[in-house]
């Protein structure tokens, strides 16, 4: 299969509003695209029409669009179907960032397209893009609590220091490749990313 090569022109990071869930685990994605902002000099602001906070920032040669979604987790998909079908940005422009529990702390990987995997992000996304699934993933793992029905709790809690460290590490080789999936150099990313995390 050939490896997608889509620039990126809107990067959103999924998380829940509210200081009791700042840096929690499911707050991965959101943090990712904090730091992303933060280090283009970007300044994220709440913009109620598009249901969450925003920002453009210039990564490497492009300007691209950040979301964090100001919504609960299981309704991001408002935020991201009004920010991008008012700049006309088709899916396949789109990454998302979340937190994901098939992979361990310290591991992050990029994918095109594929199902929601039980995240209720993402389902909420693929739902509000038209059943359009075509859109980008950054996945940074959280490892999980090997019972499923510990999951809702486990993520909602933050993660002791050597597991935090470990996430933020992730993020930081995401953030390292973050400009050249948004040129389109998926296959580049991929491989410097997964041979890193």
């Amino acid at each position: 299969m050939k490896t997608p090569s889509d620039p990126v022109a809107l990067i959103v990071g999924l998380g829940n509003p509210g200081s009791e869930y700042a840096h929690t685990r499911h707050n991965a994605g959101q943090d990712y695209v904090e730091m992303l902002a933060r280090d283009a000099g970007a300044t994220l602001s709440l913009q109620t029409k598009y249901f969450g906070y925003t920002a453009k920032a210039l990564i490497g040669t492009r300007t691209v669009h950040l979301l964090i979604p100001n919504t609960f987790m299981n309704k991001s998909g408002q935020a991201v179907a009004a920010l991008s079908q008012f700049y006309k940005i088709p899916p396949e422009h789109i990454l998302v960032a979340h937190d994901e529990l098939d992979l361990a702390p310290g591991v992050a990987r990029l994918k095109k397209g594929g199902g929601h995997g039980g995240h209720n992000g993402l389902r909420d996304i693929i739902s509000s893009l038209g059943n359009n699934k075509n859109f980008g993933r950054l996945r940074i793992g959280i490892g999980h609590p090997g019972s499923a029905n510990q999951v809702s709790n486990f993520v909602l809690k933050k993660a002791p220091m050597a597991e935090r460290d470990l996430i933020d590490t992730a993020i930081t080789a995401s953030l390292n490749q973050t400009n050249a999936v948004v040129t389109g150099d998926w296959e580049a990313a991929m491989r410097e990313l997964h041979s890193n995390t």
